[in-house]
Formats: structure tokens, C-alpha cells, sequence
């Protein structure tokens, strides 16, 4: 079966934040590329924060969520709050040193290093105990 934007054997969603700094968009360039290269799949935190229902179930379901905020506003730590799906896996890129500010040409040294710590931050804590799944489902995209 070919893989789509919510099935297949990877069980870590990635939630960014993708603000307008460049914190925010080392936030959604370093999900991009870790869904290229099979550490997980990104999905749409939009789509959370309308509260739409599958996207919300989704959420819930999945077993491992990892969520990148750009700077401690915590934009994409409230969508998560706001429907009661707890932090286990959190990241916030300017405490990885990332000063935050308005230059978009992102330095590759800077995406390496949330890539970096995505990665450490998924395997620092223990998963939820939901099942394990196959995949993220009910996300509503016309691939499922």
C-alpha cells in the first residue's frame, strides 16, 4: 500500500508552529525534512487549532506527538492545551541558543540543529501509551 500524509509505519506526528520569524520557519523547514526522511510525519496544526474534528482525533491517537514552537509565545503548545492533548514531547527552538528574529534565509546549520533536537526530544521521554497504530488517521486529506 502506498504511503500518504497520514498512514504508513512512522509514529511520530510532528506538529510546527511555522510563525512569521525565523524561528517559526526553522520550526516547519526542519518537520518538512524529517518527513522526507522517514523520522516521522508532519501534520497540519492548522487544521488542530480550527478544531476540525478528525485532525483533533487525530491528535489524540497519535502515540508519539512532537511539538515545535519557535519561541516561548508557545503558539502551537496553546492549540494543544486548548483541546486537553498533554506535552510530552516539547520543543522550543530558541532555547536551543536560536536567537529568534525576522531574517527568513535560513542558515542550514540551524535547521541541522532543530533537526537535532527534535530527535532528542522524541526519544527523552516516554511515549503516550496510546495503541500502536499503523498510522495517523481521520486527518480529513483526500490521500486517506
Amino acid at each position: 500500500m502506498a504511503e500518504t500524509c497520514c498512514s504508513g509505519g512512522n509514529v511520530v506526528m510532528i506538529l510546527a508552529c511555522s510563525g512569521c520569524s525565523n524561528t517559526g520557519q526553522l520550526s516547519n523547514q526542519a518537520a518538512v525534512e524529517l518527513t522526507r526522511e522517514g523520522f516521522g510525519k508532519m501534520f497540519c496544526l492548522a487544521g488542530i487549532g480550527g478544531k476540525l474534528p478528525g485532525f483533533v482525533q487525530s491528535v489524540k491517537d497519535a502515540p508519539i506527538v512532537v511539538v515545535i514552537d519557535g519561541c516561548p509565545m508557545g503558539c502551537a503548545k496553546a492549540i494543544l492545551e486548548d483541546i486537553h492533548v498533554p506535552l510530552k514531547h516539547y520543543l522550543v527552538i530558541t532555547d536551543e541558543g536560536i536567537e529568534k528574529n525576522k531574517n527568513l534565509q535560513l542558515e542550514r546549520s540551524d535547521i541541522d540543529r532543530v533537526k537535532a533536537a527534535v530527535k532528542r526530544i522524541a526519544d527523552k521521554k516516554e511515549p503516550s501509551a496510546a495503541p500502536e497504530t499503523k498510522g495517523v488517521s481521520g486527518c480529513g486529506c483526500t490521500e486517506c
